[in-house]
């Protein structure tokens, strides 16, 4: 039977691991990535307020890849060799007949002193810093903020902060502590959240005008420092900086012959396959992909390439051309840590809730009814 590499452990990697083993019992699947755990991103933003420790969101994986038939390769990729058929890795060589490659993507972290800033979904243990620092904060200013690739307009990921700055919000009004500190919003963006839709920028602006959070919109960014940020149109004070930079393809791409996007992303067509590369396919954040300009970098979008990636290459595996595609489709709850704005987006319509407390619960449950497949 033929063996199958998955480079990656998330979202998009996982579900390649249940679609394979769900297509072919007896398939061999290979999982290369640094370590067997998987990270739940989504609910991080719960760390800074208490609702969510960092062990609660880092699941290991040796279970889920006994029950999986995997073979897992500690290790990380470095480049491939064979048209795709070996991968490079930093612990040696591991050989396939088919590959997806969903190790996600990489933060442009070139802005000057970025490093006084907090990188959103730059782990649990970053976001727990967060959470430190806001227990031993009297007051000041917290700033939140995102950019985008400015070469991939779709490799971004705002929404977390949306949620991140809200979340503070109202952890802060249940303390009694709002008063103290002023909360600050910023991103070169103009329409900030447009991705969700216009509805959704005028109800998250909305939402900022009653919570009296200041925002800095329209303006590139220019610099950080250790207490400011500062952009082409303003410079304001800031004690504590959350920032979602522009996102990449990972570094070890560039020692590959793989077909890149202005953005950095491997390129792909609509049915996920690397354009030009026999049995070879990319799902999440790894990839540039054919769609409309809101198509998002979310766990959504990342599972349903993932389904797509699976089926063609199994029917590659028998002969078939790809014909499988996925549905270009942005669901988000943007939580507030007592309540949450229901968000979707497809090509043929755009749906904002009113913020209600019942999808706060939603996300939560989400959450468990997710993970338990891995645990």
């Amino acid at each position: 039977m033929p063996r199958v590499t998955v480079i990656g452990a998330g979202f998009a990697a996982l579900t390649a691991v249940r679609k394979l083993r769900a297509a072919d019992a007896s398939l061999g699947i290979d999982v290369i990535a640094p370590q067997p755990s998987f990270v739940y991103y989504p609910g991080t933003i719960w760390i800074p307020t208490g609702l969510r420790r960092p062990e609660d969101l880092v699941i290991p994986l040796s279970g889920f890849f006994d029950r999986m038939g995997v073979t897992f390769h500690p290790s990380s990729a470095q480049g491939l060799r064979d048209a795709g058929r070996v991968v490079v890795t930093d612990q040696g060589e591991v050989s396939n007949d088919g590959l997806i490659i969903a190790c996600g993507g990489r933060f442009l972290r070139k802005l000057p002193g970025i490093e006084h800033s907090y990188l959103p979904c730059g782990g649990v243990e970053v976001i727990a810093k967060v959470r430190d620092r806001l227990a031993e904060m009297d007051g000041g200013t917290l700033a939140f903020g995102f950019a985008g690739n400015p070469m991939e307009p779709a490799a971004m990921r705002g929404g977390p902060v949306f949620e991140f700055l809200f979340g503070i919000d109202s952890w802060l009004r249940k303390q009694g502590r709002r008063d103290r500190f002023k909360l600050a919003f910023f991103t070169p963006a103009e329409k900030p959240g447009q991705r969700l839709g216009p509805k959704a920028v005028e109800g998250l602006l909305r939402e900022m005008g009653k919570r009296n959070i200041a925002t800095y919109l329209g303006h590139k960014l220019k610099a950080f420092e250790a207490d400011k940020v500062i952009t082409e149109g303003a410079e304001f004070d800031a004690d504590l900086i959350l920032f979602m930079p522009g996102m990449t393809g990972n570094q070890w791409f560039d020692n590959t012959d793989l077909p890149r996007s202005p953005g950095g992303m491997i390129k792909a067509d609509q049915y996920c396959q690397v354009e030009g590369w026999g049995k070879v396919y990319v799902a999440g954040d790894s990839g540039s992909f054919p769609g409309p300009e809101w198509m998002p970098k979310q766990a959504h979008m990342a599972d349903l390439q993932a389904e797509a990636a699976v089926a063609n290459l199994m029917g590659d595996f028998q002969g078939r051309r790809p014909s499988q595609t996925f549905k270009s489709e942005l669901i988000c709850i943007v939580d507030s840590r007592n309540s949450g704005l229901l968000v979707t987006r497809t090509p043929n319509r755009n749906i904002v809730t009113p913020s209600f407390i019942g999808f706060h619960w939603a996300k939560r449950a989400f959450e468990w009814w997710y993970l338990r497949k891995y645990r």
